[in-house]
C-alpha cells in the first residue's frame, strides 16, 4: 500500500517507521490517531498504540466503507454503492505528516489514506482525489499554493466579548490565542495572523500557504488543536456555519495562487490586475463552477443561513479586486513582495466543508478553465447586492444558491466535478447532500443551528 510518500528504508538502511517511533517515544507519545474526513465534513479517527505503527504503516487498520455515507448526525444516506455495511477498507497513516499533538500529551496524529483490501486506493479516498488533481496540474507544468482561514466561535459570553476586531478583547483572550499559536508552532504549523473576529467570542487564524494536500491536512490539524486547547480552558469551540441564531457565522475562506516553476501566474501578466492568461483562465474556471462548488464548500443546510448578502460571506458569483462581498476576491499583494503575494480568495465556503473535497474541487474547476482558455468577465468593486441591471450583465453577477437543494442541482449537472471525482465519490457526495437536505427539511433556523453547532 505504498503510495510513494514514504520510502521503505532510509539511506542508512534503517526503517523510517522505526526512526519515527523512536522520536515520538522520546516525546512521550503512546497513541497515534489516524484521521480522515467524511463527505459530511466530519473528521473521524481510529487510534493505535505507538508500538503497532510499523504494521499499521504497512498494512493499515480496518475501516468500514459505510463512512462514505455518514451524515452530520451519524445516520447514513444509503447502504449500497456509496456506503455499504459489508466489506472493509484499510486506513493507512501518512508518516510524512505524523505529528505529536502539543495540546494532548501522549498522542500523535496523522492524516490517513483509505485503500481497498487488494492494495489499490479506495475510489472514495479524498486525499487520493487531491493527489490526482495535483498530478493533473503538474502534467500542465502547474502547481498550486493554498491556505485556509479558520474561523471559530467559543461559548458566547465566556471569552472574547467586545467590539469587532477590538484590541480590548485581548484582555481576556490574549493568553488563549498565545496558547494556540504556541501549540501550532510546536506542531510545525506556521501562523500568518490570528485575531478576534466580528462576533463576540469569535476568532480567526490564518496559516501559511502550502501544496493543496498539505493545506487540507493542516486545516484538519488546526481545528483539532483549537478544539482541544479550548476544552482545556473549559470552553467549547464551534466551527459550524452558524454558532448562534443571530450571528454572521464562521467562514472557511480559501486562498490560492497558481505557479509555473517559480513564477506566480497571478502576477506580472497582461490580464486583469496583472494576471497572466493562464492565471486568469484558472480563476475563470473557478468562477464558472462556483454554483456547483457551493455543494462542496457549503455542504449543510446551515451553510445557507450564513451565505447571505452584505455580510462579507461572498453570496454572489462575481469577482473583484479586494472586494470582500464578491465570492472570488482578487488580491495583488503588498508592495515589496515581488508578486509572491498575489492570490485569490474564495469567500463563500465555510468550516463544515471537507477540506480535501474543497481543494480537489477547486483544482478541478480551475484546470478546466485552463483547458478551455476561459476569460473572466469584468470585475466588480462594490456590494453586488446593490448592482443595477447593467452592472449585473457586464460583470456576470449572479446570486449563488440560497439553499442546499439548489446547490445540489448545480452539483449534479457539473460534468467537471463528476469527471474529476469519479462516479463513486461523486455519487457518495450527492447522496449525502440530498439526505442532509431531507434531514433538516422541516427544521426552523434555530433547530438547524442547535443541531449542527457542536458537530463541526
Amino acid at each position: 500500500m505504498d503510495d510513494g510518500r514514504t520510502a521503505v528504508t532510509a539511506a542508512d538502511g534503517s526503517s523510517p517507521v522505526v526512526r519515527v517511533m523512536a522520536r515520538l517515544a522520546g516525546e512521550g507519545v503512546r497513541l497515534v490517531a489516524m484521521s480522515w474526513v467524511d463527505n459530511a465534513g466530519i473528521s473521524r479517527l481510529k487510534a493505535v498504540p505507538l508500538s503497532r505503527l510499523p504494521g499499521v504503516a504497512s498494512r493499515g487498520v480496518g475501516v468500514s466503507p459505510a463512512f462514505d455515507a455518514f451524515l452530520v448526525d451519524d445516520s447514513m444516506a444509503c447502504e449500497d454503492g456509496c456506503g455499504s455495511r459489508t466489506g472493509d477498507l484499510r486506513l493507512v497513516p501518512d508518516l510524512s505528516r505524523l505529528t505529536a499533538l502539543a495540546a494532548q500529551p501522549g498522542w500523535a496524529w496523522a492524516p490517513a489514506d483509505r485503500f481497498r483490501q487488494g492494495g489499490e486506493r479506495h475510489p472514495g479516498c479524498h486525499r487520493a482525489f487531491v493527489d490526482r488533481m495535483t498530478r493533473a496540474a503538474a502534467d500542465r507544468g502547474l502547481s498550486l499554493r493554498m491556505g485556509f482561514e479558520t474561523e471559530w466561535t467559543v461559548d458566547p459570553g465566556r471569552l472574547g466579548d467586545g467590539p469587532a476586531y477590538g484590541l480590548a478583547r485581548l484582555a481576556d483572550s490574549g493568553a488563549y490565542l498565545l496558547d494556540i499559536v504556541d501549540a501550532l508552532a510546536a506542531q510545525g504549523v506556521e501562523v500568518l495572523q490570528i485575531h478576534p473576529e466580528y462576533e463576540p467570542g469569535q476568532f480567526e487564524v490564518s496559516t501559511v500557504a502550502e501544496d493543496p494536500l498539505g493545506a487540507a491536512d493542516t486545516a484538519v490539524l488546526v481545528r483539532h488543536t483549537v478544539r482541544t486547547l479550548s476544552l482545556g480552558r473549559g470552553l467549547r469551540a464551534s466551527f459550524a456555519p452558524l454558532a448562534t441564531t443571530a450571528g454572521v457565522g464562521n467562514g472557511g475562506h480559501v486562498h490560492l495562487s497558481l505557479w509555473r516553476d517559480e513564477e506566480n501566474l497571478l502576477h506580472a501578466g497582461q490580464g486583469p490586475h496583472g494576471m497572466t492568461a493562464t492565471g486568469e483562465a484558472f480563476l475563470a474556471g473557478v468562477l464558472r463552477s462556483l454554483p456547483a462548488l457551493t455543494a462542496v464548500g457549503c455542504p449543510t443546510p446551515a451553510s445557507y443561513l450564513r451565505l447571505v448578502p452584505s455580510v462579507w460571506a461572498g453570496a454572489y458569483r462575481c469577482w473583484g479586486l479586494e472586494n470582500r462581498e464578491a465570492a472570488l476576491r482578487f488580491i495583488t499583494g503588498a508592495a515589496g513582495e515581488g508578486g509572491a503575494g498575489a492570490n485569490a480568495e474564495v469567500k463563500c465556503f465555510d468550516q463544515a466543508a471537507n477540506p480535501y473535497l474543497v481543494v480537489g474541487s477547486l483544482l478541478a474547476a480551475g484546470l478546466a478553465g485552463v483547458e478551455e482558455d476561459l476569460r473572466l468577465p469584468d470585475g466588480y468593486g462594490n456590494d453586488p447586492a446593490r448592482a443595477d441591471a447593467d452592472e449585473r450583465a457586464r460583470c456576470a453577477i449572479e446570486r449563488l444558491p440560497d439553499s442546499l437543494q439548489e446547490a445540489v442541482r448545480h452539483f449534479e449537472r457539473s460534468a467537471v466535478l463528476r469527471e474529476a471525482m469519479g462516479d463513486h465519490m461523486f455519487g457518495a457526495v450527492l447522496a449525502v447532500r440530498r439526505r442532509e437536505q431531507q434531514l433538516f427539511a422541516d427544521h426552523t433556523r434555530a433547530d438547524v443551528v442547535e443541531a449542527t453547532r457542536w458537530r463541526y
